[in-house]
Formats: structure tokens, C-alpha cells, sequence
């Protein structure tokens, strides 16, 4: 039986002429649309009716746009592990199967985590751009290992970033809205404590929680008024985590000493933005999920998820 599919996740579609031989062994035709970053509800309802399952991204699978699709649409599969795009109880409702990549991306985001904070405590970045410019100026830096680091979310991110920390030395407090198994705790010595003594208490504070309902503006401006000055926020989880506007009177005030921020609350970032201006930010284009190695594993899963979806039976890809 021939099924079409539209396949819109950014990071297979470079990719496509080496991965159309397989979809054409399982006879799947395909739907390609010209993605940037993702496919906005009003982009996808264009294809509603057209396509039996889809390989995505960050595509804003609402409710709206699931019923539109339906009947014929029989799968999602998300390329990586956050589904909060997707609203999942409306696929549960309709019968539509969600297939995802869980811990697909723990390596390279835990990495990003620790390069940040060496960025930020060494002064690299800053010095390298002071020396560019002709100065030779000596800016203070510090170790890691004289450092405090607050987990947002002590998931397997949260648990890999724990380790490489106190690898550099750092003392690690810990917060998550679940228990966290007391086996990590006792071998990693985190220390699982709220939020607010989190935020007071630590140099870097990680944000690696899930977005959903309860998170969303988790940091918000009575959240970093919290924050010591010197303090720096990285996040590496999801844009709307943070309160955009209110991480920017932070920053700007001296509320708030640094940020490293990977995601955005808008993406792509808009030009207009006063983070782009901050001399104490790091910003990166969403892609702390950067390697060769995650990013093969996820291709496949991903087609695996999408062929058994559609009731077919996996052959060895």
C-alpha cells in the first residue's frame, strides 16, 4: 500500500536524496515543503488531507491542525525528544501515534552546558575579542571549581551536566518537580534542594527542564531578581522557559551578571532584539543538539518510528 509523507524536519532535509531510497523501498511518497526553521499551524493546513504521516521538527502540531488532517493522518514522528509543539492528548483523542527520539540529544547539550561555563569563567570569548581589537587587557577569570552550578531539571541532561561539573570541581545544587533517584544523588553528591535556594546560591544556574504548562516563564523576573548579580543563566531546554523580556531588564540592570542562551522564545531570533547588543550574552542558533553521531541514530529512529506508525513492519535499516 503507497503512503505519503511530508517530511519537514530541517535536519533530515539535507539529507533527503540519501534517505528517498529507503522511503521508496516501504513505497512512501513524498511531500517536501521549503522549511526553515519550522512549519507554523497555518503552513501545515495547507498539506491537511494530502499526507498519511509526517516526519517533523518544532512544527506546531495543534489540535486544530491534527483533526484537519485527519482522517488520513496515522503518524507523527518528531526528529529528537521534545514534543511540546505536539499537542500529544489531541493524538491520543484521535488515534493519531506519536513516535519520538527519547534521550536523544544528552551528550552534545551536557557538553554545551560545561563549554558555556568555561566560556563565561575563563573569559575566553572576551579576551579573544579584546586582543582582536588591538587591547591587551587581562581580564580576570576564575575556575570552575570555585564555582556554585543550580540543575533546572535533573532529567538525563540535567544528570550528565551534574557529571561533567563535578568532574571540574563544582559544588552542584539540584531541582526538579520529581524524586530524583537517590542512587545519582549519593554517587554524584548533587544536592536536591527549591528553586528559589537554587537560584540565590548559584554562580550558573542550567535551565535543562522539559516546557510545559508549569515551566513556561518558569525564570521570570521574580525568579532572576533572585539571582546573584554575577550570576549567569544558561538554557539550552526550551525558549519560552525564560521570560525573554524580563531575562532582558535583568541583564540590562545588572540584576543578572551573563546568560548563554541557545533558545529562544521566538525562533529564529529577530534582529530587533536587544540580546543581539549585550555584551554579557552568548547566543547560539538552537544548536546544542550538534553531532554527527546523535544526529545518525535520530534519522534512523525517526524512520523506524514513521514505518512501524503507518503498520508496516521495520525491516533493518
Amino acid at each position: 500500500m503507497k503512503h505519503t509523507v511530508l517530511l519537514t524536519a530541517p535536519y533530515m532535509l539535507p539529507f533527503v536524496e540519501r534517505f528517498k531510497p529507503v522511503f521508496d523501498s516501504y513505497d512512501i511518497d513524498l511531500i517536501i515543503p521549503n522549511v526553515e526553521e519550522r512549519m507554523e499551524e497555518e503552513d501545515i493546513l495547507k498539506y491537511a488531507g494530502q499526507f498519511d504521516g509526517t516526519v517533523c521538527g518544532d512544527d506546531r502540531y495543534s489540535a486544530r491542525v491534527i483533526e484537519a488532517c485527519l482522517p488520513r493522518l496515522k503518524v507523527i514522528s518528531k526528529w529528537g525528544t521534545g514534543v511540546d509543539s505536539i499537542d500529544a492528548e489531541a493524538c491520543s483523542r484521535f488515534g493519531v501515534k506519536l513516535g519520538r527520539t527519547p534521550n536523544a540529544f544528552t551528550t552534545p547539550v551536557a557538553d554545551t552546558v560545561l563549554g558555556y561555563m568555561l566560556a563565561f569563567a575563563r573569559r575566553g570569548p572576551w579576551m579573544d575579542k579584546a586582543m582582536k581589537s588591538g587591547e591587551w587587557k587581562k581580564i580576570p577569570g576564575k575556575t570552575l571549581s570555585e564555582c556554585t552550578l543550580g540543575v533546572i531539571g535533573v532529567g538525563n541532561i540535567g544528570k550528565a551536566v551534574t557529571r561533567r561539573a563535578k568532574a571540574f570541581g563544582m559544588k552542584v545544587f539540584g531541582t526538579d518537580i520529581i524524586d530524583i533517584d537517590h542512587v545519582f544523588v549519593s554517587e554524584s553528591g548533587i544536592e536536591m534542594t527549591d528553586l528559589n535556594f537554587l537560584l540565590s546560591n548559584s554562580d550558573f544556574v542550567s535551565v535543562n527542564c522539559d516546557l510545559n504548562p508549569r515551566s513556561r516563564h518558569l525564570i521570570n523576573a521574580d525568579a532572576l531578581s533572585k539571582m546573584k548579580s554575577t550570576a549567569v543563566l544558561i538554557n539550552t531546554a526550551r525558549g519560552p522557559i525564560v521570560d525573554e523580556k524580563a531575562l532582558v531588564a535583568a541583564l540590562s540592570s545588572g540584576q543578572v551578571g551573563g546568560a548563554a542562551l541557545d533558545v529562544f522564545e521566538y525562533e529564529p531570533l529577530p534582529l530587533d532584539s536587544p540580546l543581539l547588543k549585550m555584551d554579557n550574552v552568548m547566543l547560539a542558533p538552537h544548536n546544542s543538539n550538534s553531532s554527527p553521531t546523535a544526529w545518525e541514530r535520530i534519522h534512523w529512529n525517526t524512520i523506524k518510528n514513521l514505518v512501524e506508525g503507518l503498520g508496516m513492519q521495520v525491516r533493518k535499516l
